[in-house]
């Protein structure tokens, strides 16, 4: 039956997606931006009762949600640069012809080419990696540094010690974990973890310190950095002592902010 009301045949300026169990939340121009590819005809010529929905009504489709960041980068820049011992090229480029990105594609399909890594080696892919896939209308490639840098992580804590200072210390469980760095950084190395809820649309090459992680566990943030080839090279501490009340007899609460900062 066809629809008779504009506002169902028509799409939201903002989209949300469940690709594969992953949530995206994009603009409909960017989904749109390479005409005749998969989405640019969803998205065009299909009105939004066409295409499967998830449980909550984001439209669903049934991919590699982790890859489909890259798929999205691609979208909104015409420029993809991926993270450094990527070994799922190969995986990107069967998406980008699932998406009919013939370009992206091409890129990917002619970098592995030339690399030295075979199917049956079980190698990492480090020639290939070393090179940024970017649109045929950008001829600058990255820097060969372009991928060290430094990131800095900040958590604030708290406990309290009681009068008895024989006592454990109560700790109080940490807040938040922030991040601050380049952005291209941040995003290479905790990926689907780190909140971008703050600084959403700053490009790739600037930084910000308003990034924070989805979970509060130190480990986890330092084994992603040193997955990532990260060690830290600096810490500091500060802290505040504060009572509960105005007697100084009762338990002292103490808060605390450090930062670790990481180089590669």
């Amino acid at each position: 039956m066809a629809q008779t009301d504009s506002q169902s045949s028509t799409f939201p300026e903002i989209v949300e997606l469940n690709v594969g169990g992953q949530v995206y939340v994009t603009r409909l121009e960017t989904l749109t931006s390479v005409p005749n590819s998969l989405l640019w005809t969803r998205f065009t010529q299909s009105s939004p009762g066409d295409l499967p929905k998830d449980g909550k009504g984001r439209f669903f489709f049934d991919r590699d949600g982790f890859l489909f960041r890259y798929i999205l980068d691609y979208l909104r820049d015409s420029e993809l640069f991926l993270p450094e011992f990527f070994k799922e090229r190969r995986r990107l480029q069967k998406e980008a012809d699932f998406f009919q990105l013939p370009e992206l594609s091409r890129r990917l399909a002619a970098v592995s080419k030339d690399s030295s890594y075979t199917e049956d080696s079980g190698e990492p892919e480090e020639a290939e990696l070393a090179s940024p896939v970017t649109s045929s209308s950008d001829a600058t490639l990255r820097s060969p540094d372009a991928n060290s840098g430094y990131i800095t992580v900040g958590y604030r804590g708290s406990y309290t010690i009681g009068r008895d200072i024989q006592a454990d210390a109560k700790f109080r469980r940490v807040a938040r974990i922030t991040v601050c760095s380049k952005i291209s950084l941040a995003k290479e190395v905790f990926g689907e973890t780190l909140n971008e809820s703050r600084d959403p649309d700053r490009p790739p090459d600037k930084y910000t310190s308003r990034y924070y992680l989805k979970y509060n566990f130190l480990e986890q943030a330092f084994d992603r950095l040193a997955e990532a080839g990260f060690h830290m090279v600096a810490c500091s501490s500060t802290g505040t002592c504060s009572y509960g009340s105005n007697d100084p007899g009762d338990d002292k609460l103490w808060t605390s902010y450090t930062e670790y900062v990481f180089c590669r």
